[in-house]
Order: C-alpha cells, then structure tokens, then sequence
C-alpha cells in the first residue's frame, strides 16, 4: 500500500470513528463507570468486533449477508435489541432504592463483552466494511498483507478516537458522578442514549 493510499485511510477511519454512534456512548459510560484508565477494557472488545467484521467481509461471507435481508434484519433487530437492553438495565440503576453510595468497578472481563456485543451485532458495520475496504485493496497484489495493514489502521485509529476523545470526554462528568444523584443522573442520560441508538438501528435502513 503506497503512502498516499495509507494517508487516506487514516483520513476516513478519523472521519468513521469521531462519529458518535452505540461504541461512543458505551466508551463514555465506561469511563464515568470505571474510569478513564479501565474504559481500555470496552474498547478493545469494540476493536475485536471490528476485526471480525473485517474477517467477514474479505472471506466474502459480508457479500452474503448484505444481499440477505433476512440475515441481515435478524442481526440488525438483535443488536438494536441489546442496546435498548443496556438503556433500560442503566435506567432501572439510576431509580434504583437504597443505592450504593460509592459506584462499583465493573470487571474488565463484563466490560469486554459488552464492548464486543455493541459492535458485532451491527450488521450495518459489516455493509459499510463492504463498501470501504475495496477502496484501500487492490485485487493484483497480494491480499492478506493489505488486509492486515487495512485492521491494524482502522483499530489503531479506533482505539485512539475512543479513548482520547469520547472516554476523555467523559471526564469532564466525573465530579457530577461524585454525588449518588449526579450517577441516577448520568444513568438516566446514557441510558436514554443507548435505546435511543437502538430505535435508530432498528428504525433506519
């Protein structure tokens, strides 16, 4: 892959992951969760997701799925399902009685399927990698080398926006989450967020 070429990959992958969509808002209620450091835990289970979804796509399998409309809504109907799950779970924490006074850590473990879980139930990402991965692959030269060198910018990127943008965001709400009403208040948000995601994912076509 020439330099050029490489230099407008960086380019779309920024424009891609600066766009808010269910991986920001998840990384942001990571990071006011669990903070900054431990929101690593989310993205890199985003990331995971994103190389699967690459996976599908140069094995031609994506192809499949695109022109599928019943594989497609199923998975589409799922993932929006589980996104309006996490709002409603937040939304039930943030009127929960008799609440902690002090927000508990979240297991990286939990952190990191949930993170996968965002990402890999949006078919929608499986038909954009379809379209965007052919513009930064040439079919005469050889591919798993501009495959691999395609996965390690787009999650290099990712991980970057992710994590210095929307996880550092998000710390600009931490001393609101000091005080139990300022967590029911940022649970209240996010959960709004989540299921609005959802409605969309399962609303647009």
């Amino acid at each position: 892959m020439s330099l050029s070429l490489w230099l407008a990959l960086v380019g779309a992958c920024l424009v891609i992951s600066c766009t808010p969509g269910a991986g920001a808002v998840n990384t942001m209620s990571n990071s006011l969760g669990s903070g900054w450091t431990r929101s690593i835990w989310g993205i890199l289970g985003q990331q995971v997701a994103l190389l699967v979804h690459i996976a599908i796509v140069a094995a031609g399998v994506g192809a499949l799925v695109s022109r599928s409309q019943l594989a497609f809504d199923a998975i589409r109907y799922v993932g929006a399902a589980y996104l309006i799950y996490l709002g409603v779970r937040q939304l039930r924490a943030s009127s929960a009685v008799g609440a902690v006074t002090e927000p508990v850590r979240e297991p990286a473990s939990s952190m990191f399927r949930r993170g996968l879980l965002v990402n890999l139930t949006n078919p929608k990402a499986i038909v954009f990698f379809l379209a965007f991965l052919p513009q930064f692959v040439r079919l005469d030269r050889a591919l798993v080398p501009q495959y691999a060198i395609v996965a390690a910018t787009v999650v290099a990127v990712d991980v970057l926006v992710m994590w210095f943008l929307f996880a550092s965001a998000a710390r600009g709400l931490v001393r609101l989450t000091a005080e139990e009403s300022g967590r029911r208040t940022v649970n209240r948000v996010f959960g709004c967020l989540f299921i609005a995601v959802g409605i969309v994912l399962a609303a647009v076509h």
